[in-house]
């Protein structure tokens, strides 16, 4: 019998990274990555895809009423954005020089902090 275990996906963005939209209604902003579901391969990026949400009424806000906040979006849709350079870039992995796995920019080779 095949066991199956739930290995966490290696995405090529993290929290905090800055990244452009590349497909959708806000293709072209860019924003920072607030939070990532990598099971779903989805990223909520700080002001993109805001949508309506209608609150109720609870203790802790007793008017409800209608909030704008951000939904996610397919980490596909994303690009990160060189810390350095400012533009777009696909990222690479490659060991450093203590052995651990960084991140390094394919148009700069740089490597990315974070």
């Amino acid at each position: 019998m095949e066991r199956k275990f739930n290995k966490q996906p290696k995405l090529h963005i993290k929290t905090g990274d800055t990244v452009k939209v590349l497909a959708g209604d806000d293709k072209g902003k860019s924003g920072k990555i607030l939070s990532i579901d990598p099971t779903k391969r989805r990223a909520i990026v700080e002001g993109i895809n805001m949508v309506t949400k209608h609150v109720k009424p609870t203790a802790s806000n007793p008017q409800g009423g209608i909030e704008k906040r951000e939904a996610s979006l397919h980490i596909s849709n994303l690009m990160l954005v060189d810390p350095k350079t400012g533009e777009t870039t696909r990222t690479g992995r490659k060991e450093d020089e203590k052995g651990k796995l960084v991140r390094y920019s394919k148009k700069t080779g740089e490597v990315i902090n974070g």
